[in-house]
């Protein structure tokens, strides 16, 4: 069994991508692996013609996906906006998974990333040996995607700095990188794009210019509509984590999920889910990744010191550290939501007393 610790996506769901790709008859845009319409039942889901079921890697509006794999078949680049959390960076790789087959090309945005982290490195060994020519480059993602006509990723645009990130628009624009050096350029080729990502919370870090703003199609993803889309995300991806880790551990009861979900979406909102309840919102984003990390933080502590089921106090810990981001003023918002609402549910008094007894 393989050792790695995560597989990328073209890897995790080769034969569902094979399978699609056998299915297909429609047109195939230059250098993609499958059509527009292919990839965005591997992006949504679905069962095919041979009765094959392809899992769902986004839940929620299909419309959004096909609008973001419509973006990606011209000229422009596409950038994946929301609240941390909402899933950017997981549509970006599966994206580039059904359109290159490829998702490694990645760049991971910094406030550190340089400009050469985009264009182009030296070897400076070679350099100073041999003088600047084309052996003495080291290629970047985006270089390799431009020679390859592939998709490359950049995550977390706006933490990279202003005047980097406008290093892209002349890649976006003319679709090459000129090497003034060797006074040549890389031309990219058919099939090559860019899908960057951002949060919300990062605006004003380093906002983008309306240059480089213009040369993006932007695609918002929105936290899940409603608790059971947010549930079934959460299902799924543990499940997944669950494969991967060989945690010794029982699946987790729907109805832990729930709980959960529940309790981060209420403080998240603001508001109970029977709209009763009116409560102070915490300073910390409580997405669905948060529900996720809880949910496998939880499976790890009963499966190596507990029974391997999920009860309350495996739970605990992760939802405590979920919210209280603040020591001051978190753990005033945490306490008063236990207070008021954890403690008058009758089936939640195991998770009172243990997030109790953890404070």
């Amino acid at each position: 069994m393989s050792q790695v610790l995560r597989g990328h996506a073209e890897q995790l769901y080769a034969q569902e991508l094979e399978e699609l790709k056998k299915q297909d008859s429609g047109k195939v845009p230059a250098n993609w692996k499958l059509t527009p319409q292919s990839a965005v039942t591997y992006l949504v889901g679905g069962k095919l013609k041979n009765g094959f079921e392809v899992t769902p890697k986004y839940i929620g509006s299909r419309r959004l996906m096909e609008i973001a794999v419509a973006t990606l078949t011209t000229d422009r680049a596409l950038l994946l906006y929301g609240l941390p959390g909402t899933a950017k960076s997981w549509v970006s790789e599966h994206l580039a998974a059904a359109i290159s087959g490829d998702s490694t090309m990645i760049i991971q945005g910094t406030a550190g990333t340089s400009e050469e982290s985009i264009r182009y490195g030296w070897n400076y060994a070679r350099l100073l040996a041999e003088g600047p020519s084309e052996n003495a480059i080291v290629e970047t993602p985006v270089m390799r995607a431009m020679k390859d006509g592939k998709i490359v990723r950049i995550e977390e645009l706006t933490r990279i700095g202003a005047d980097v990130q406008d290093t892209l628009i002349t890649i976006l624009s003319e679709k090459m990188l000129p090497i003034p050096e060797l006074n040549k350029e890389v031309q990219a080729i058919r099939g090559f794009n860019v899908i960057a990502t951002a949060n919300n919370r990062d605006k004003g870090v380093n906002d983008l210019s309306s240059a480089l703003k213009r040369r993006f199609n932007t695609v918002i993803l929105p936290v899940p509509d409603t608790i059971e889309e947010e549930i079934d995300i959460v299902k799924r991806r543990v499940e997944s984590f669950e494969k991967v880790m060989e945690v010794p551990a029982e699946a987790p009861a729907l109805h832990e999920i729930r709980r959960i979900v529940t309790i981060l979406r209420e403080l998240r909102n603001g508001v109970t889910l029977d709209g009763k309840t009116k409560l102070k919102v915490p300073s910390g984003t409580l997405s669905t990744a948060e529900a996720i990390s809880v949910v496998n933080s939880g499976l790890s502590m009963a499966g190596y010191f507990g029974d391997g089921r999920l009860t309350a106090e495996d739970m605990a810990a992760g939802i405590i550290g979920a919210v209280i981001k603040d020591p001051v003023q978190d753990k005033i918002v945490w306490l008063e939501y236990l207070e008021t609402v954890v403690k008058t549910r009758e089936d939640w008094k195991d998770i009172y007393r243990a997030c109790r007894n953890m404070m």
